[in-house]
Formats: structure tokens, C-alpha cells, sequence
């Protein structure tokens, strides 16, 4: 084995002054500089335009669905997708850097009051969701809803309850927080 050699340049700190004898290194020119800014702001307004165009489609999409569901719940022509689905339980983003438990379910409505609804698949599924006295206006026992919750523990929230078949066509009031469905 052989011994670490000596650079042949002198070791200097970063920062520091040149050592006696260096000529000075030329200073960018306006046009270098210029084009240095230009292309920092082209990847600056790329970078923010695809992280707004990812979170914008999401966004949209989770409001108004793929075709129209609520949630994007449905699938294509026939409605061989989700759109058919009873009930089920996701994870979604809850903006702030954490994640929530939300639950879709389309069911017959058993049991209501003006602070809870409660309602049973075709396949038996019963759940219980704390509503407001406004998603309980116009429903009845017996209706077919669609109920969109987060839950927390042992309660399920409904952040959107659509009644009828109105629910398997995207009406009806879209999440808290969701975009404003438009077209």
C-alpha cells in the first residue's frame, strides 16, 4: 500500500481568499445571468404548474366522479364500477398532511332523526351516521340514499348524504371541502 499524497494545489477554505499569485475568476455575464434566472423561474412555474394540475384533477375528479358518481364512484357506460358498489371504506388525504377513514354506502334508509340516519344495504350491511338536521331534510324511512362519512373511532360522520337514485347520477351535495362541481 502506498501513503495518501499531498494535493498538488494548495487546501483552501471555502470562502476564503485566493492565495497569492491565483487570477481571479471572471464574473458571470449579464447575458449568463439573465439566462441562469430564466431557467430558475421556468422550473419554478413548471414545478408549481404540475404540482397544481396533479392536485387540481384529483381534486375535481373526487367531487364530481369519473362519470358523474359522487365521489367518483361510478364506473363506465353500464355502470360496471364502483357505481354498483354497496358499501366499502377508504383512506383519503385530509389536507393537512394526515389521513382519514371515510365510508361509502347505498343503502335503505331504517332509521332517522334529525342528528342521525341509518341505513341497510341489499347484502344486510347496517350502519349508524351522525347527519345534520340539513342532510336530513326531505328524507324518510324507506328512501335509498347514498352516504358518504369519515370515521373516526366508533362514529361515522356523513360529510354527504344523496337521496335516491339522484346518488348513483353524481347529484346531490358533494364533501365539505370539495371543489364547487360545475357543468
Amino acid at each position: 500500500m502506498t501513503a495518501p499524497q499531498a494535493p498538488s494545489t494548495s487546501d483552501q477554505t471555502w470562502g476564503a481568499a485566493p492565495a497569492p499569485g491565483t487570477p481571479p475568476r471572471p464574473s458571470w455575464s449579464t447575458g449568463k445571468k439573465i439566462t441562469a434566472g430564466a431557467v430558475a423561474a421556468v422550473i419554478v412555474a413548471g414545478g408549481g404548474a404540475a404540482v397544481w394540475a396533479a392536485s387540481s384533477s384529483a381534486s375535481t375528479e373526487t367531487a364530481t366522479g369519473m362519470n358523474g358518481g359522487p365521489g367518483g364512484m361510478t364506473g363506465g357506460p353500464g355502470g360496471a364500477g364502483l357505481g354498483s358498489t354497496l358499501h366499502g371504506e377508504y383512506v383519503a388525504s385530509d389536507g393537512n398532511g394526515g389521513y382519514v377513514t371515510k365510508i361509502m354506502q347505498t343503502g335503505e334508509v331504517t332509521a332517522l332523526s334529525a342528528t342521525s340516519l341509518t341505513a341497510k344495504s341489499d347484502d344486510g350491511f347496517s350502519k349508524t351516521y351522525t347527519i345534520t338536521a340539513d342532510q336530513a331534510t326531505g328524507l324518510a324511512s324507506g328512501d335509498t340514499v347514498t352516504v358518504v362519512a369519515t370515521e373516526s373511532g366508533d362514529t361515522a360522520t356523513a360529510t354527504s348524504v344523496t337521496d335516491g337514485e339522484a346518488g348513483a347520477q353524481g347529484q346531490g351535495t358533494p364533501p365539505t371541502g370539495a371543489p364547487t362541481r360545475t357543468g
